[in-house]
């Protein structure tokens, strides 16, 4: 039997002996880099690629939406089995499919390979999630949870600004296909270094007697699954909760108006506001550079309060229902005039949503009967949260059409949500602590 003891590395004081977790985060960090730079490949490489291998608008249109299907699906086996086997080896192996499946789509000739290589690339990237929110659980206190979310969740918008100059630069050096096998191989690279440098807390050979005191005083999760010790719940037994339903639709609301940054929000620019290609290349990245700033004080914040004595409750439901409420300005921005004024509300609304999700990632592990039910959680509540994914943009075109092109109804719907989320954190979450257990 392995032992799960530490070697007190009273020896050690360098910044990696006295601060290992915050590696461990910036580790998650780089997965979601790389995970956004592998998933947007596609996206920018399409054009070329339709041009190559003779893709029609409906083929390129199911290329691009396998992928959520099976993300989405995907979420709640992931969670389960991050929980059952350990978040090294299923996050890793994880890694190693969306890198692999990366890599093999520069072979694609047709339709068929590429979109199958999109389905199996959602369910790689599915541990993503689940696996990130494993690791803060673990390896962070309570006090430090928020912010530690916030780094690894800002990876994905760091991912989102590198993919588009980087894979442009390697179509237009080399080709398309050595634009997918470059973008794959960082995953693979990236699983490399996750297998030499992750361990958790109770194995980790670098972790001092004095930090490792600090994650079991503040709170951390450091429950060990793999020795099958503490109480078995059953995986269905966790929608039982009125707790997790507000987790799964409160994260829905803020996908659904988050959804529209990622998928509309340059189409609003271009036929709204006016914006030629040279004003969206300049102005259109700002709501997300804003919105890196907003996710780490959303995590400061939250973080912050909790040190300052108020209860888990109160400092996670601020956050929550205060960036959601003032991210509604969404609706705002098409009752006034300037283009200006439009892109300062919608950077607010950007900002005040990654400002929320520091918070939100945060609660599987908040809330969890115990240590064993963290991943399940996060994949439950990121699966809901990719429906709205899913159907978020087919709803705002359908409401696009039916105004005529017009952005009016969309937007004021988006705010509307916003409003809803914050009012199902407010009162549907009545408490952010652990879960009682289920009768079983």
């Amino acid at each position: 039997m392995p032992s799960t003891s530490v070697r007190p590395a009273t020896t050690r004081r360098g910044l990696w002996g006295r601060h290992v977790r915050w590696s461990m985060a910036g580790l998650c960090s780089l997965s979601f880099v790389v995970n956004y730079i592998d998933r947007t490949t596609l996206s920018v490489a399409l054009p070329y690629m339709s041009a190559d291998i003779h893709l029609t608008p409906t083929e390129q249109g199911l290329a691009l939406s396998a992928f959520f299907a099976t993300y989405a699906l995907a979420q709640l086996p992931a969670g389960a089995l991050i929980d059952k086997h350990g978040v090294r080896r299923v996050f890793g192996i994880g890694a190693f499919v969306w890198g692999a499946v990366t890599m093999l789509m520069s072979l694609v000739r047709g339709p068929i390979l590429l979109i199958i290589g999109r389905l199996v690339l959602g369910v790689g990237e599915s541990v993503g999630y689940p696996g990130c929110a494993k690791v803060v659980s673990k390896w962070f206190p309570k006090s430090e949870r928020a912010l530690a979310n916030s780094v690894w969740d800002n990876g994905s918008r760091v991912g989102a600004v590198i993919a588009l100059p980087l894979v442009t630069g390697i179509v237009a050096l080399f080709d398309w296909r050595w634009a997918f096998v470059f973008t794959g191989g960082l995953a693979l690279l990236w699983v490399v270094l996750w297998f030499f440098t992750y361990r958790d807390p109770d194995r980790h050979p670098k972790l001092t007697a004095e930090e490792r005191a600090l994650l079991v005083e503040g709170g951390a999760r450091l429950g060990d699954e793999e020795t099958g010790a503490g109480p078995k719940i059953r995986w269905r037994s966790l929608f039982r909760y009125r707790t997790v339903w507000s987790m799964m639709i409160g994260f829905f609301c803020l996908n659904y108006v988050l959804f529209f940054f990622i998928t509309w929000f340059p189409s609003y620019l271009v036929q709204e506001r006016g914006f030629d290609l040279l004003k969206l290349g300049i102005f259109g990245v700002i709501p997300g550079i804003v919105a890196i700033g907003g996710s780490l004080l959303g995590g400061y914040t939250s973080d912050l309060l909790l040190r300052r004595g108020w209860s888990l409750t109160k400092a996670r439901k601020t956050c929550l229902v205060s960036g959601l409420l003032l991210s509604s300005v969404i609706g705002g921005a098409v009752l006034v005039e300037s283009a200006a004024a439009a892109l300062v509300l919608l950077s607010i609304s950007y900002a005040s949503l990654a400002f929320t999700g520091a918070s939100i990632a945060s609660l599987p592990a908040d809330v969890a009967p115990t240590a064993r039910q963290v991943s399940s959680l996060a994949g439950i509540q990121n699966f809901a949260s990719n429906i709205a994914g899913v159907s978020g943009p087919l709803i705002t075109g359908a409401l696009v059409a039916l105004g005529g092109g017009s952005y009016l109804v969309p937007l004021l719907v988006s705010g509307a949500v916003a409003i809803a989320g914050a009012v199902v954190y407010g009162v549907g979450l009545r408490e952010v602590a652990p879960l009682p257990l289920p009768t079983q």
